[in-house]
C-alpha cells in the first residue's frame, strides 16, 4: 500500500511539474504577443485568458461589433418570443464553452473589486447588483469583457509620440 501511494504521490509532483512549466509558457506567450498583452490589462483576463481569447478568435475583424463576439462566446440572452413579445430567458450557450467558462471565471474573481471601484463599470455593476441574481452579474459582466476584448483588438493603434506631435 506504501508503494502505491508513493507512486501516485510522484505522479501527482510530476504532474503539478508540467502544469507550472506550461503556465510559464502561457506567462511567456502573454508578454511577448501584443494582442495578448494589451487584453491582460483587463481585469479578470490572465494570460491564459489573453492567449486562448487571441487563439481562438484570430481575424477580430470577422465580428462586426462587441455583442457579436458576445454572442459567438454565448454570453447573451437567448430571446423566446411568445405571441409577438421577446423574452430574454438564460444565455444561449453557443460556442466555444471552454473559452465562455473562463471568461465567466474571470468575471467572478474580477466582480468584488469592480463593485468597490468608483469606475463607471463599478457604477453599472453596483447597479446591476441591486436589481438582478449575482450569477447573473457575472454573466453580464463576463459578456461586457468580451466586449471589451473585441474593443482592445479591434481598435489597435499605436501612436508614436513623435509621429502624434508632426
Amino acid at each position: 500500500m506504501r508503494s502505491l501511494v508513493a507512486d501516485v504521490r510522484e505522479r501527482w509532483q510530476s504532474l503539478d511539474e508540467r502544469i507550472a512549466t506550461l503556465d510559464g509558457e502561457f506567462a511567456e506567450q502573454a508578454r511577448t504577443d501584443e494582442s495578448a498583452r494589451r487584453l491582460t490589462t483587463i481585469p479578470g483576463i490572465g494570460a491564459l485568458n489573453a492567449t486562448a481569447l487571441v487563439a481562438a478568435i484570430g481575424d477580430v475583424a470577422t465580428f462586426a461589433r462587441g455583442r457579436d463576439l458576445a454572442t459567438w462566446l454565448g454570453l447573451v440572452p437567448r430571446q423566446v418570443t411568445t405571441g409577438g413579445r421577446p423574452k430574454l430567458v438564460g444565455i444561449t450557450k453557443r460556442g466555444s464553452k471552454y473559452l465562455r467558462k473562463m471568461l465567466i471565471q474571470g468575471a467572478r474573481a474580477a466582480m468584488p473589486t469592480l463593485r468597490k471601484s468608483d469606475t463607471r463599470i463599478g457604477q453599472w455593476l453596483r447597479g446591476l447588483l441591486a436589481r438582478a441574481h449575482a450569477n447573473t452579474a457575472v454573466v453580464a459582466l463576463a459578456a461586457k469583457l468580451a466586449r471589451t476584448v473585441w474593443a482592445l483588438l479591434r481598435h489597435e493603434r499605436v501612436y508614436e509620440p513623435a509621429a502624434v506631435a508632426a
